[in-house]
């Protein structure tokens, strides 16, 4: 499997685009706000000859999904996610007026919910989801067993977990399902957090300050 992260600058998020040797991708988290970084993740698609079968998110936060109507323009694609983050796409609107700015298109809503051992394909490959409440009521992690890595969008970072003071954010429900969804997982698998760079399961076990 191919990962190309593009980091997007609003609030810089990490956008992943996964894909096979069949030419079919996936697109996590879509957080390209200026026409500059739709046009780039566009042109890497596009040069590529890909083939995206599904538009992920992680989680429903305002950053995550600023790329969703662009890719639903170009590409027909509905957005995906768990129903319990289903809500925050009402307070998109009030929640960019909170950082001052507007959106400049209004949220699309999903076309397809996605529950906990759910299973994703395209080509070849395929994605487990992991629901990890906490940072938001359904976070979902992705994983990919065959390639030993999973995309954890806020939940889990390089020495630190995702914050849980928003709406739906519980920090000892964070901590649990970390432990007991992702610390099970083999130490060497890869995350790929939604901002910052990647580690390991068993690097966060090990080092992780929030687990000492």
């Amino acid at each position: 499997m191919k990962i190309k992260k593009f980091e997007f600058n609003m609030f810089p998020v990490n956008c992943y685009v996964l894909s096979d040797e069949m030419k079919e991708a996936v697109i996590i988290d879509a957080g390209c706000f200026y026409e500059e970084e739709k046009q780039a993740l566009k042109r890497y698609i596009d040069s590529n000859n890909l083939t995206v079968k599904h538009l992920l998110n992680t989680h429903l936060h305002l950053d995550h999904i600023f790329g969703n109507p662009f890719l639903l323009q170009e590409y027909g694609l509905k957005a995906e996610a768990n129903q319990a983050d289903e809500f925050w796409l009402e307070q998109a609107p009030a929640q960019s007026r909170m950082f001052g700015f507007q959106l400049p298109e209004a949220p699309v809503p999903l076309g397809k919910y996605i529950f906990d051992g759910d299973i994703i394909t395209f080509g070849n490959t395929q994605l487990e989801a992991i629901h990890v409440p906490g940072h938001s009521p359904g976070s979902i992690v992705y994983y990919c067993k065959e390639d030993h890595c999973i995309f954890s969008g806020d939940v889990l970072f390089q020495g630190s977990i995702g914050r849980a003071d928003l709406t739906g954010g519980n920090f000892d429900e964070l901590r649990e399902h970390i432990c007991s969804r992702l610390f099970v997982l083999p130490p060497d698998t890869v995350v790929y957090p939604g901002h910052g760079d990647p580690t390991t399961v068993g690097a966060e076990k090990a080092n992780n300050p929030f687990f000492r």
